[in-house]
């Protein structure tokens, strides 16, 4: 194909979306529509992903050591936990801390609760805070850090504590949510590409005259489709970007009305974050369904 004939295919698609007014005007509405619904819950998920990824961090193991354990004690179990290779931090919060950290974590309420106890009296052991890489082995690193007790014969390790039985349930949730996200989004993608397909399948089915007396008049089959697919490009291409704009203007709207609120404790991921690969997979996905129902609508008037 010489560069002229191009231009001039290109020149036809673009005269032909303006050409068929209300049909063309149907088939980037439905593009819209379609997009905007796929969008919105690819954004759903993405945050639900987000805050499942939020809560799987958040799991913590907490290894409360024995009343007898000394400082150079307490620096052997930590550097044998932080040699674990499933183990990304380890923090030491002595007894004081930690008695201050659990006042502040009840509240009004721990000034009663917590009454009396002071420094000598404090009844919260030494704690090493850890955490994993991977969530999902919590269990596993918390089963080698009990068995550092059998290194040691004064058992510096009084007891170790993350969740046994919540974590196991929490990560079957989160898991449970992503599957179900990705499914519904897949599902959801693929009816968009029927619904838009088949709209613009009518577009082309009001014009199949026109196609067979160009195939009767000798033109050929590529010189007939070009300008089919710069058409359903076209179409694909400004319902795509429409969508998609009408989307990350209303997700920055609520993405600026949630950070201001500060009473909730919760947040969006950024749009800067996913913007650039949404907006690039909306697009694609206009253009290449607008071709290929193009493709696939005009295929059998061809066979003239």
């Amino acid at each position: 194909m010489t560069f002229r004939t191009f231009l001039r295919h290109l020149r036809e698609g673009i005269k032909n979306v303006f050409r068929n007014g209300w049909m063309s005007v149907a088939s980037v509405t439905s593009i819209i529509v379609s997009l905007f619904i796929l969008g919105v819950f690819v954004l759903l998920v993405v945050n639900v992903n987000s805050f499942a990824d939020e809560a799987d961090s958040q799991v913590q193991i907490s290894t409360f050591l024995s009343s007898n354990v000394d400082d150079a004690m307490r620096q052997k179990v930590q550097t044998a936990i932080e040699s674990m290779p499933e183990v990304s931090k380890v923090t030491f919060v002595d007894k004081t801390q930690g008695l201050k950290d659990l006042r502040e974590k009840l509240g009004a309420d721990g000034n009663d609760l917590l009454e009396g106890y002071t420094d000598e009296t404090n009844p919260i052991p030494d704690t090493l805070k850890v955490e994993v890489i991977e969530p999902s082995t919590v269990s596993f690193v918390a089963g080698k850090i009990e068995d550092l007790n059998k290194q040691y014969s004064s058992q510096p390790i009084y007891k170790v504590r993350y969740g046994k039985g919540t974590v196991e349930k929490l990560f079957k949730v989160t898991r449970l949510i992503r599957n179900i996200g990705f499914a519904f989004v897949a599902g959801l993608a693929l009816m968009a590409m029927f619904l838009i397909s088949n709209t613009i399948r009518v577009t082309i089915l009001a014009r199949r005259r026109e196609i067979g007396i160009m195939k009767l008049v000798g033109a050929t089959n590529a010189f007939i489709r070009w300008p089919f697919f710069v058409e359903g490009a076209l179409i694909g291409l400004l319902g795509s970007a429409i969508s998609a704009a009408l989307l990350f203007t209303g997700y920055q709207m609520l993405e600026n009305a949630i950070g201001l609120d500060v009473t909730l404790n919760f947040h969006l991921v950024p749009l800067s974050d996913i913007g650039y690969l949404l907006g690039g997979f909306i697009l694609l996905l206009g253009v290449l369904i607008g071709v290929w129902g193009s493709t696939m609508s005009i295929r059998k008037f061809l066979k003239v």
